[in-house]
């Protein structure tokens, strides 16, 4: 038979009677006055049961001590406030990554890896003034076998996927050129990006869920941080130790080829959509010579690193970022599209 009834009629929780013997609770009321005993045992009912009612809040108490102190009656502000300010301010982005890093960690040290997380802070990598590259794992502790991580707790970041980048629009950022950038700059075997499940944009979010991989790229991860939730992150991490063990050199990456060859498909589809317009509206031929000029540049850049792949078998990650960047055929664009708009 139970000990607590409910009172509907007066609204009431009434307790027959109650023992408890926990070695904690037992010294913190011992402690106490024992005209204070009474209100204190009241709060933490209401302690709990605000803790029990608000189920993100085990990622705070996890963080904090276990004994029930005098100051926990402002559990619920605070950790209100501590999400807010994880939310609202730029310092969501430091406080993921040590997070991050604290979590790999104690999950290398539950499974008896040599592995460590370490943070990369305002240190540049390879590449010049270039920081990308949050979080350095180096497997079994060698420094030449390397996994980075790079911390996007930001909904502004799209997918980026390379049969859908258009090389002449304003840089931005993308969880493709993140990958890539993020690799290269810290000369890692492979990479990965890391994403809040309440701060990631819906364009990534539909294609993966929880984790995802792609070829030659790297993986993307989602994490749900306020509920203390980093199991994806495990997974992928473990995946990725894996690659980086097990892979071998090959005389050909076909992977990597179709990555290129995906690219060279989607100009195609370009000059055809450049045929259709000069076939339909004559007016446009300013537009078409530019059109025209972009396609044949990109068709001579793609086939400039197609040759190099094919010849060598393999692209250093600096080419490969190089390629998915494009800046040097922007460049040369830029000098035609002037030309073209000053003759006309």
């Amino acid at each position: 038979m139970t000990n607590i009834k409910i009172n509907q009629q007066q609204k009431r929780l009434e307790i027959k009677s109650f023992e408890l013997s926990n070695e904690i609770v037992f010294n913190y009321f011992n402690k106490l006055p024992v005209k204070e005993r009474d209100e204190k045992f009241l709060k933490a009912i209401y302690i709990g049961v605000l803790a029990l009612m608000e189920d993100r809040i085990s990622t705070f108490l996890a963080k904090t001590t276990n004994e029930l102190g005098t100051e926990l009656e402002s559990l619920k502000l605070i950790f209100d406030m501590k999400k807010e300010l994880f939310y609202k301010t730029t310092i969501k982005g430091s406080l993921a990554e040590d997070d991050i890093a604290e979590f790999l960690n104690n999950y290398f040290g539950e499974k008896k890896l040599k592995d460590r997380a370490v943070l990369t802070g305002n240190t540049t990598g390879k590449l010049p003034r270039n920081k990308t590259g949050d979080i350095i794992c180096e497997i079994d502790g060698k420094e030449d076998l390397k996994i980075v991580i790079e911390c996007k707790f930001d909904k502004s970041l799209k997918l980026g996927d390379i049969e859908n980048k258009d090389i002449f629009t304003k840089k931005s950022d993308t969880a493709w050129s993140q990958l890539i950038e993020a690799q290269a700059n810290r000369e890692a075997k492979i990479s990965m990006i890391v994403f809040d499940r309440a701060l990631i944009d819906n364009s990534i979010l539909k294609n993966y869920e929880n984790v995802g991989f792609l070829p030659a790229i790297g993986f993307i991860v989602v994490v749900d941080s306020q509920r203390g939730d980093y199991s994806n992150l495990a997974i992928a991490y473990m995946l990725a130790r894996d690659i980086v063990l097990n892979a071998r050199d090959v005389e050909l990456d076909k992977e990597l080829l179709s990555l290129i060859l995906n690219r060279i498909i989607k100009d195609i589809n370009e000059i055809l959509l450049i045929r259709h317009l000069v076939e339909t509206n004559i007016e446009n031929n300013k537009s078409i010579l530019k059109q025209l000029e972009k396609s044949m540049l990109l068709m001579e850049f793609n086939q400039k690193y197609l040759t190099k792949f094919l010849s060598d078998g393999k692209l250093t990650k600096k080419d490969l970022l190089d390629f998915y960047s494009g800046e040097e055929v922007k460049e040369k664009y830029k000098l035609i599209e002037t030309e073209l708009t000053n003759n006309f």
